[in-house]
């Protein structure tokens, strides 16, 4: 399983929802520094051309609202964002929802599936990273295909958001079938598309995405 996701990671380009704010008129980051998050370790390391300079104890999404999975960008970054974020805010380019590295005002926390999908930080490391990185500064998150390693498949219906929506988008828009923008959202082109690849590979026609479609689609073994 560990291969696979990282041959996805590896190819998948994850577009922001918001605009970027703070920042915005900055120069892109500098390409020596960047982010790898492992959601299995709950780690989350720093790199410098290609070396592991900072590495620190995170707390990561619950089973039900998982940290998203993918290659993105830090596209905004603000002090003091909101109550309980703590006191550094960096914004993630996923294309599905708002998610962020901040710091938090549950310390106890930290090395747990806790959040909505954030990466929380203690606040004095959070401080720490917000000084080193910058807007642009490219963001990987590996683990779980479905965000946390107890579930092994999440059924994906219209209205679901995730980095598996998003990846059956680009298998989908791979074979022809998909004429959307791969963006972690199930709305009615991507149902539009399933329906028909469903219906061309003799699956059964559900609208939805189950294991067997997964399996079907190579995503899952």
């Amino acid at each position: 399983m560990k291969w696979l996701i990282s041959v996805i990671l590896s190819g998948m380009i994850a577009i922001s929802a918001s605009p970027i704010h703070a920042h915005a008129n900055k120069e892109i980051a500098r390409v020596d520094k960047e982010i790898y998050i492992n959601l299995w370790k709950r780690t989350l390391e720093l790199q410098e051309n290609g070396k592991v300079i900072k590495t620190y104890r995170i707390g990561v999404g619950t089973r039900d609202t998982p940290s998203p999975m993918g290659v993105f960008k830090i596209v905004d970054k603000r002090k003091n964002w909101y109550d309980g974020f703590g006191p550094r805010w960096m914004e993630l380019s996923a294309g599905w929802g708002t998610f962020g590295i901040h710091g938090t005002d549950k310390p106890y926390s930290i090395g747990g599936f806790v959040s909505e999908g954030c990466i929380r930080m203690y606040d004095n490391q959070v401080k720490e990273l917000y000084d080193l990185v910058e807007v642009g500064t490219k963001v990987t998150i590996d683990g779980p295909l479905t965000g946390h390693p107890d579930v092994r498949y999440r059924i994906l219906v219209k209205g679901s958001r995730s980095a598996l929506v998003q990846i059956v988008q680009n298998r989908l828009q791979a074979a022809g079938y998909y004429k959307g923008e791969c963006n972690g959202r199930f709305d009615r082109l991507t149902e539009i598309a399933v329906i028909q690849y469903q219906k061309d590979h003799n699956l059964k026609v559900t609208a939805q995405i189950h294991y067997e479609d997964l399996l079907h689609m190579g995503i899952e073994e």
